[in-house]
């Protein structure tokens, strides 16, 4: 099992409960962003930077990761082409993705990019809280248990 992350847009504090999973259960984390993220010195955290452009690192992403492998992403369909090749997708405020939801959260994701493109404001998402970091931290470690027995 390999972690990875599309880092461009991860928060920073989740970048560091990814980085103490991965230490404490000893699998790799793969940051992959178009531009050189800060990374402590370690065996199991590495960064993978690739040119700029559209999609880039979530085609990369998805080109590279295995069925038993945890990706971390807001980008839904990223996340929707992670659920299609076998491996699970959570978001940084710990919402695991799955084909029982996925197709919802896409029609919402182009239904708010529609409404958007026709010059409503829609607002961004919520200010990342500790609930937020919370709920990530558990889900990742249920998630890791599950994987790694």
């Amino acid at each position: 099992m390999r972690l990875w992350v599309d880092a461009d847009a991860c928060p920073n504090v989740i970048k560091t409960i990814l980085f103490r999973a991965a230490e404490r259960v000893e699998i790799p984390c793969i940051l992959v962003a178009n531009q050189a993220i800060s990374i402590p010195p370690s065996k199991w955290i590495e960064r993978r930077v690739v040119s700029s452009g559209f999609d880039v690192a979530d085609n990369y992403i998805v080109d590279n990761i295995d069925i038993q492998d945890l990706v971390v992403t807001a980008d839904i369909p990223l996340a929707s082409d992670v659920i299609e090749k076998g491996a699970l997708a959570i978001n940084p405020r710990g919402e695991l993705y799955t084909k029982e939801n996925i197709k919802q959260r896409l029609g919402m994701r182009d239904f708010m990019e529609q409404m958007r493109s026709s010059g409503i404001q829609t607002g961004g998402p919520a200010v990342f809280s500790q609930q937020d970091r919370m709920a990530f931290a558990n889900t990742l470690d249920k998630l890791l248990a599950q994987r790694i027995k």
